[in-house]
C-alpha cells in the first residue's frame, strides 16, 4: 500500500512537488490505485485536478473509469500542455492513461513538480508487443516514487505484466478492454505472439 510522504493542506506544508507513477498491464488495477491516492487527496481538503486523454471514451466522455467501474471527474485533453494551464493553483495533479500522450507529458510532469505540485501518473509501462510504451519509460526514470501493480495471468493464473492483445490489429494505440485484451505471465505472453508469428502452425490453420 502506498503512504503518501506528505500529507494535509499545501497552506500547512512545505511547497515541495513530486511525481508519483503507477504503471502495469491491462487489468493491473492502475486506474484503481489513482483515484484512491486523489480521493485521499481530496479528503485531505487538498486542490485536485485529474486529466485523461481526449480519445480515451470507453466508459465516460469526461469521467476517469476503473475497470471495477470506480469513477472520479477529470478533464479529456489532447495535448500535455493543456494540463499546466488548466491545473493552475492545483495541489495534485492525477494524469490517467498516459502512455497516450507524446513525450512532451514528461516535461510537463516535471514543470508541475517543479513548482510545488504533486503530479500522480498511472499508465501501461509497455504496449501490446512488450515494448515500452510511449512517455512511460522516461516518467518511470524522473518519478520520485514507482509502483508497478500486477493482474493475473488469463492462462495459467500467475502474476501478469503483459497485454496480451487478441484482436485483430496491430496499432499500437487501440482501445478496448477484455474483447481485446488479455492479462498474462511472461510465458503465457511469449507462446501467444509465437503462435500468432507468421508460419506458426496456429497462424497457419486460422488462415485455412
Amino acid at each position: 500500500m502506498f503512504i503518501e510522504p506528505r500529507v494535509g493542506n499545501r497552506h500547512h506544508a512545505p511547497h515541495r512537488g513530486w511525481i508519483e507513477v503507477v504503471c502495469g498491464s491491462m487489468f493491473s488495477g492502475k486506474t484503481e490505485e489513482l483515484i484512491r491516492r486523489l480521493t485521499r487527496a481530496r479528503i485531505a481538503r487538498q486542490r485536485v485536478e485529474i486529466f485523461k486523454p481526449g480519445l480515451d471514451t470507453r466508459y465516460h466522455a469526461e469521467d476517469v473509469v476503473s475497470h471495477n467501474a470506480n469513477s472520479i471527474r477529470s478533464t479529456p485533453v489532447s495535448l500535455p500542455a493543456e494540463i499546466l494551464l488548466l491545473a493552475a493553483g492545483s495541489d495534485v495533479v492525477g494524469i490517467d492513461e498516459a502512455q497516450f500522450f507524446d513525450h512532451s507529458l514528461v516535461e510537463v510532469c516535471g514543470q508541475l513538480a517543479n513548482n510545488g505540485v504533486r503530479v500522480i501518473v498511472a499508465g501501461l509501462d509497455m504496449d501490446y508487443l512488450g515494448r515500452p510504451f510511449g512517455p512511460m519509460p522516461a516518467l518511470l526514470a524522473t518519478a520520485e516514487f514507482v509502483t508497478k501493480v500486477h493482474a493475473v495471468c488469463v492462462c495459467c493464473g500467475e502474476i501478469a505484466s503483459y497485454s496480451f492483445r487478441i484482436a485483430a490489429s496491430e496499432s499500437q494505440v487501440l482501445l478496448g478492454e477484455t474483447d481485446s485484451y488479455e492479462a498474462r505471465c511472461r510465458p503465457c505472453f511469449l507462446q501467444g505472439m509465437q503462435a500468432k508469428a507468421p508460419g506458426s502452425p496456429v497462424q497457419a490453420t486460422a488462415t485455412h
